[in-house]
């Protein structure tokens, strides 16, 4: 594959990816009780964009898991605009469902900042300690440098998201309790689906090295 070329399998990874980011955002509206935690229902998939940023970095390299971050980036921003459209829309007289769509879809400016920068430094983190860690350790090494560099992006994502959101509303002390918790939940989300993460990563390189998706399709 040419430096500037795209497969078939790493678009649709890049597709994957943005839909996960973009369901994850949407997702963010619910709390959820974790034993004596409260987390957000986006929990369950935000790592899964992590995880898929790690196995384009491990195959295709960091220049392209860039890409991808951007045009994640990029997507969840137009839906997002397009989604503010759509409540400015006049409903219908039969239309009942305004104050609902406005809670779930009307983000908080604030928020909707926090989310996105947080998202775009953390993911950029994500991949540039995992190009770096496998570029030093010679490609070796793949489940330490996905949980290394997933602790990395997602503790910058926390970082940056909550005291964005937060500062003000919430005490430190509990910003700071939110940062380490999310954090650490979503790095152990990654240890415990790393053999799955890495069984897809052997199945890519087969896949790129054979072109067996493109003629399967």
């Amino acid at each position: 594959m040419s430096k500037n070329s795209f497969s078939l399998t790493f678009l649709v990874l890049a597709v994957v990816f943005c839909v996960c980011l973009i369901v994850s955002n949407l997702m963010e509206i619910k709390t959820v009780a974790l034993g004596p935690l409260t987390i957000t229902a986006g929990v369950v998939v935000f790592p899964l964009s992590y995880i898929i940023n790690d196995c384009i970095v491990e195959i295709y390299g960091f220049a392209k898991a860039r890409l991808v971050i951007w045009l994640g980036f990029a997507m969840n921003m137009l839906v997002s605009l397009l989604l503010q459209v759509g409540l400015l829309l006049p409903g219908a007289e039969s239309w009942a469902g305004q104050d609902a769509m406005q809670f779930v879809f009307g983000a908080v400016p604030r928020i909707f900042v926090a989310s996105f920068v947080a998202f775009l430094c953390g993911s950029m983190v994500n991949a540039y300690v995992m190009e770096r860690m496998k570029v030093s350790s010679g490609g070796r090494n793949f489940s330490l440098r996905a949980i290394v560099s997933t602790l990395w992006g997602e503790g910058v994502d926390s970082l940056l998201f909550f005291p964005i959101a937060f500062a003000g509303v919430l005490g430190w002390r509990e910003i700071v309790t939110l940062i380490v918790t999310q954090a650490l939940l979503k790095t152990l989300y990654e240890i415990i689906v790393l053999p799955l993460t890495r069984v897809v990563v052997r199945r890519l390189r087969s896949i790129e090295a054979t072109g067996a998706f493109e003629e399967a399709v």
